[in-house]
Formats: C-alpha cells, structure tokens, sequence
C-alpha cells in the first residue's frame, strides 16, 4: 500500500496536468485527478469528474476519497473577459466557493488528510494595479487589493487553526505547460500566433511592447515543488515563490520561437491579439488540414489564452515595469530544482507539435 494519496483539483489546467505527471511517477502516491472535464491519465492515475461550484457533487465525491492524504488545489474560474475579470467580484466568490465546497466535502471524510497545496500568482504583488517592488518578496504584507487568493488562503488559515493538516501557498510566474483550452497557456498562443503568420507567408513579428524584465514557471518545477511542500515540515503554512531561476526579456527569445518554426524574425508590430486572432479561423482550418493537426478550432485550442499574452508580452505599453520574483526563500528551505526559461518554452512547443496541436 502507498504512502500518500493525492487528489489534484483542476487536473485539466496548466498546473494540474503537470503535477498529474509529476506525481503519477512517484513511488509512494496514489493519484486522483479532479476536474469537470476529461483528462489524458498517466498509469495508475484515477479520474473523477466533478463540478466544484456543486456542493452536493462534492460531497458525494467525499464519499469515496475517504483515503486521500494530501490535496493539490489548482483548479480556477475565470470569466471570458481574462483581465478584468481579476478585480470582478464574481470571479473572486467563485474562486472562493470552489475550495470551500472541497474542504467542507472532504474534512469530514478525509480523516487522514494531512496537507492542502494551493495556488497564488503575481497579483499577491498587485503588479497588475501598480509596479511592484523588485524583487517581490513573500515576507511583504499583502498588498492592499481585493483578489480571491486573499479570500482562499483566509479559508484555510481559519480552518487550519483546528486541523490536523498544514498548507502551503505557491506563487508561479508566467506558467509554461500543456494544455487545451486553458485560459492563460501562452504555449499554445504563441505557437498558434506562429504558425498562421507563416501560413500567411510572414515573418514572426513581435506582436508585444517595450521591453521589460520578466520570469516564468515551468510546470514541472511547479509540481516539484508541490511534492516538497507536502513532504517537509518546514513548508507548513508557508508561501513559497516558485519561479524558473533565470530571467526573461521577450526580445531576446523571439528568434528562437522563429527559428523552430523555420522562419525569419520579424520586426516589432504590435498588435492585440485578443482582437485580432480570433478572426482568423479560416485560415487556422487550413493549418489542421494541411497539417494533419487535431481537429480543434483555433477558440477550443487557445480560448482566452489571447488576453493573456497580450498582457505577458506588454502589449501596448512602451515602457511596462519589470516583475521579478525573489526565489531565495524556497532556496534558503531546501528545494533547489531550476529551468532554463528558454529550453523550457521549446519543451512544451515541442510537446504540443508533437501531438498535433501545432504544426512543426
């Protein structure tokens, strides 16, 4: 019999996919991936398909998770309109609900529970309100705007007070990884973006603004680090920036992203995507044909992935501020794992191509 189980909610997300890999490669865990929609299972891996706005589904779910040991939150609503959507109250009380109806399903049957993992970001900064100090720091008082990660993690101090088990709180930068249809995979946007400007016999311009300093997450390492923070004592209670190690300029990468796509990089022609993509269906149609790619649209593959790299990339803002994150603390506490920020973008556009969501 296994160590740990581990229910990873929003299994079908960015984050949660990668710590489905992660953690379905480890020994000592039992895997159960959560989510509303079905997902590729590695082996060994259980799925159970819930809706978290649902109470009720929730605690009939309970019922059969009496095991679980460990809990992986990364499950998140966002309204179609991506950016806004951050400060709207409803986001926020939904975003709140979906943990609270989890943790009142599965505390009185998950007896054994021992750690809840959840997920925060850069707007703990308040970098999209107003340039945050560099480098950020989670030692720093909240930063005085509301956002469903301060209503979640109130959740959980409050109940931890009376509990058995412990959490922890990381904070990613940009997120690379693999997934359809999540609402901020700028993997799938960029390679997307990418393959209709060379259908269209282009060169990959730069679509964002100025440039400015930057970080990003490889998934992976996300999951990484949510395997140490379940397993050290020294990560009860703590938040924790998990950020790839290096530094990241847009620019400087771009001719890279060109030459995997066989192309030539462009100049800088800044362009909203959000508005400009989605109009190019047809051509998208083309590429899957052309291509032998798998019959998403262009919508079902990025979703509002567009809205997101608009705003990773400055689009926009001749001079945006840089965002870095201090990754001392989870050093100092023993987790010493790091990507390249660059091989890791071409890892996970090499995955997409190879499972035909993009061409090569």
């Amino acid at each position: 019999m296994k160590k740990h189980t581990i229910l990873i909610a929003g299994a079908s997300g960015v984050v949660g996919a990668a710590a489905l890999e992660h953690f379905s490669k480890l020994p000592d865990w039992d895997v159960i991936a959560l989510s509303r929609r079905p997902v590729a299972l590695p082996e060994g891996a259980k799925h159970i398909s819930v809706d978290l706005t649902d109470l009720a589904a929730c605690q009939r779910a309970a019922r059969e998770l009496t095991h679980v040991t460990h809990i992986m939150f990364a499950a998140l609503f966002e309204l179609p309109d991506l950016v806004a959507g951050w400060r709207d109250p409803r986001q926020m009380a939904v975003n709140e609900a979906m943990l609270k109806n989890l943790l009142d399903a599965m505390e009185p049957e998950a007896k054994g529970l021992r750690h809840i993992t959840i997920m925060q970001g850069t707007k703990a900064y308040g970098g999209h309100v107003e340039p945050a100090p560099v480098p950020a720091k989670e030692r720093w008082p909240r930063h005085n705007h509301e956002n469903f990660y301060w209503l979640q993690e109130d959740l959980l101090r409050a109940r931890q007070k009376n509990a058995a088990w412990t959490f922890s709180i990381l904070r990613p930068q940009i997120v690379f990884g693999y997934a359809v249809s999540s609402p901020m995979n700028i993997i799938g946007a960029i390679g997307a973006y990418a393959a209709i400007l060379r259908e269209q016999g282009l060169p990959l311009h730069f679509p964002g603004g100025g440039r400015y300093i930057n970080g990003a997450s490889d998934s992976r390492m996300i999951a990484q680090a949510a395997e140490f923070a379940a397993t050290h004592e020294i990560a009860a209670n703590e938040t924790y920036n998990v950020v790839n190690g290096d530094s990241l300029v847009w620019q400087d990468i771009w001719g890279s992203i060109a030459d995997r796509f066989g192309m030539q990089k462009g100049k800088d022609v800044p362009m909203c995507m959000a508005k400009v993509m989605p109009t190019h269906e047809a051509i998208w149609e083309r590429i899957v044909k052309k291509h032998d790619l798998k019959a998403n649209t262009l919508a079902q593959l990025i979703s509002s992935s567009w809205e997101f790299t608009d705003r990773a990339l400055g689009y926009g803002v001749e001079n945006p501020a840089d965002s870095v994150l201090s990754t001392l603390k989870l050093r100092q506490h023993g987790f010493a794992n790091c990507y390249d920020t660059e091989d890791s973008l071409h890892d996970w556009l090499e995955l997409m191509q190879k499972n035909r969501l993009i061409p090569r």
